[in-house]
């Protein structure tokens, strides 16, 4: 089969670090098309991932024109996730967009309508899911391991790693901090493997406590507080229709030694399941407290194995079998909007101080 003709908008570090090297990898995609506002960036990911004759722009309407191009990878802030993945689809190519889905709610149901209306694949990269204590607790759960599971934690916790890149700080830009950008995982993460995506209500707490310090001991560096509008950490409450609760937080800076990140914690009925120290499933068993810690490396010899292949990887693979072969996405649409719906309302919370209900 010929390779899948493929086009780039967004040439900044998300695509540099995630997509642009595991796209590589893959070796099914050919790279025709690079765009950014600044065309160095775009002329650069070219050199080191385009075909020879791979054009290069500065307007992504100009590349959507590119009648080749099959799919589009939507790699920029959050704030035009939505009007490029539209016009996009429009233009009839599939898309790949980063998370999350988009800023707004709102904007995030007219990409999931425009999916539906011109019948083009939309999926979001949610690419925690691809990861080996991921697939095995998702197995777990739908195996009915864990029972009913009622009260979940989401975690997206830093002590302090303020990102001071791009357009992290710009709430114009990204529509908020840490929650909106490391939340999103550790939520999306909880709602997949809970198969639950039925939202009651919504009280949130969002915080900028620590922004203003000037002893920031950040991992990368330290930060502009003037440019930082955004919360430097956020948490919420969720009440599931069905009665289950979820618990989410997240933090780029906060007093805690109690650090996680995209990981998420389950309590069922008949076990529980958590991501803390490797993955973990605890149980009673013989009328006695267990814990299960499933050997995620286990195989022998890595060539065998497939060892080494990042969820990045497996999260290329999927979509071009989802282009090519019709499979399965592993990441829908649905359920990103779901994740979108109660981040904002996490946020709306916190700035009235009252609860959201979902109809």
């Amino acid at each position: 089969m010929d390779k899948v003709k493929i086009g780039i908008v967004g040439c900044g570090g998300i695509a540099n670090n995630k997509h642009l090297p595991a796209i590589q990898k893959n070796g099914n995609y050919e790279i025709i098309a690079f765009c950014d506002i600044i065309k160095d960036r775009a002329e650069e990911a070219k050199s080191k991932y385009g075909t020879e004759d791979a054009r290069v722009y500065t307007d992504y309407t100009e590349l959507l024109k590119e009648s080749e191009l099959v799919a589009v990878y939507v790699l920029t802030p959050n704030k035009s996730h939505a009007s490029i993945s539209i016009a996009a689809m429009k233009a009839g190519k599939h898309v790949m967009c980063e998370k999350p889905m988009a800023k707004t709610y709102e904007d995030a149901k007219l990409m999931l309508e425009t999916s539906k209306e011109t019948g083009k694949l939309l999926t979001i990269g949610y690419q925690n899911r691809y990861r080996a204590d991921s697939t095995y607790m998702k197995k777990s759960c739908e195996n009915g391991d864990l029972g009913e599971i009622y009260y979940a934690r989401a975690h997206a916790v830093r002590r302090r790693a303020v990102p001071t890149w791009g357009v992290f700080l710009n709430e114009e830009e990204q529509g908020g901090g840490p929650l909106i950008d490391i939340g999103t995982h550790a939520l999306d993460l909880t709602l997949w493997m809970m198969n639950n995506y039925e939202p009651e209500s919504v009280t949130g707490s969002v915080y900028r406590k620590l922004a203003d310090q000037k002893e920031q001991g950040n991992a990368f560096g330290e930060w502009d507080p003037a440019e930082f509008t955004v919360e430097d950490s956020a948490f919420g409450f969720i009440k599931m229709k069905n009665g289950a609760t979820i618990h989410l937080e997240s933090a780029w800076a906060l007093n805690t030694l109690e650090v996680d990140e995209a990981k998420t914690t389950l309590c069922g009925t008949k076990a529980g399941a958590d991501m803390k120290d490797g993955l973990r499933i605890n149980r009673v068993q013989y009328n006695k407290q267990s814990v299960e810690k499933p050997d995620l490396n286990s195989g022998g010899v890595a060539f065998f194995t497939g060892q080494g292949e990042k969820d990045s990887d497996i999260e290329q693979r999927t979509f071009y079998n989802a282009i090519t072969k019709g499979e399965e996405l592993v990441v829908k649409p649905e359920q990103a909007l779901v994740v979108t719906r109660i981040l904002e309302a996490i946020y709306e919370s916190g700035r009235t101080g009252k609860t959201v209900y979902f109809d």
